[in-house]
């Protein structure tokens, strides 16, 4: 699959940026503005759903690269839609549910035929709508989607470009504009916008995709490691809130990157590049270890960081109930 020019990422790039511009003016005048409760972790108001440029960078993609991958495409938009609805008018879960399910489904029937065993297609399936709402509710202050966004598809080009070809190359480099092109309005002290479930859904869509798209062409299921500091995140949280009886489904404030943003009064941007930079370090092990098939150091690596996350919020729990 072979990559466009740089005069076609240059125009993409100042595409997205006036799409983005202009949905700025339409998200102001029509009031699609996130504005703090007492679940945010932000304390100004800034646009919700600047994240759109997400599905439009996937759509021009499309466009311009012979409508590869159809049924991707159409998950993508239909996931996207439906959560930019839910940005403005907050639906039923169960409808978001269907639909995430649907998308999934549509991924899935692009990679056909996979050959896996009908338990593990279930559980990927299962697995991929889990990821995608631990995506959404992992995106709770300014740059921390964004920058594991970013982190993430650069380490997919990186695979691509060194290790085995498994994607489109102009897929992750389009994307990662339209990243860098939101992380330039939200990557900030006081975020001009914020990604909104359109963007974190999308985006997560995207990513489940290209991680599918390599374990099917190398038969390795490690590489879900990519995401280790999110999924680990993601997890610890559910547990926590299940043994204390919640409804994992609201929005909360227990996460640890918003235990260190709000308790501990950390920098937002200084959290976000902690979680981004923590997750690359433990790329660079896994592209390191798995083309040699060396499976251990990075399980070995992941076994040790759960532990220590582990440590460390149930101390950082224990301090903020000493403090309350």
């Amino acid at each position: 699959m072979e990559s466009k020019s740089n005069l076609y990422f240059l125009g993409v790039a100042l595409i997205l940026l006036m799409i983005e511009l202009v949905y700025f003016r339409i998200a102001m005048r029509y009031s699609i503005i996130d504005r703090p409760n007492d679940r945010s972790s932000h304390v100004n108001h800034a646009i919700r759903g600047g994240g759109v440029i997400f599905i439009v960078s996937v759509l021009i993609w499309f466009c311009t690269h012979e409508f590869l991958w159809p049924w991707f495409v159409v998950g993508a938009f239909a996931i996207a839609v439906i959560s930019f609805l839910d940005d403005v008018i907050s639906l039923n879960p169960l409808g978001r549910f269907l639909v995430q399910l649907i998308a999934v489904l549509l991924l899935f029937i692009q990679m056909w035929p996979l050959n896996w065993p009908v338990y593990l297609l279930v559980m990927a399936v299962v697995v991929c709508v889990g990821a995608l709402n631990a995506f959404n509710f992992m995106d709770g202050i300014n740059g921390i989607t964004g920058v594991y966004a970013l982190v993430s598809l650069v380490s997919f080009a990186y695979i691509q470009t060194s290790y085995v070809s498994f994607t489109d190359i102009s897929l992750i480099v389009v994307v990662s504009i339209a990243v860098l092109i939101f992380l330039f309005f939200n990557f900030r002290k006081n975020a001009r916008c914020f990604a909104g479930d359109v963007g974190s859904v999308t985006i997560a869509f995207v990513l489940i995709f290209l991680l599918i798209q390599l374990i099917y062409v190398t038969h390795n299921f490690l590489w879900p490691l990519l995401f280790l500091v999110y999924g680990t995140d993601s997890i610890v949280t559910i547990i926590f809130r299940l043994r204390r009886k919640e409804n994992i489904f609201k929005p909360h404030r227990t996460h640890l990157f918003q235990y260190l943003s709000n308790e501990l009064k950390w920098s937002h941007l200084v959290v976000s590049l902690l979680y981004g930079a923590i997750q690359a370090v433990f790329n660079v092990v896994l592209f390191v270890s798995l083309p040699q098939q060396q499976n251990i150091p990075p399980m070995a690596l992941a076994i040790a960081f759960f532990c220590l996350y582990l440590l460390v919020r149930i101390l950082l729990t224990r301090r903020i109930q000493l403090a309350n």
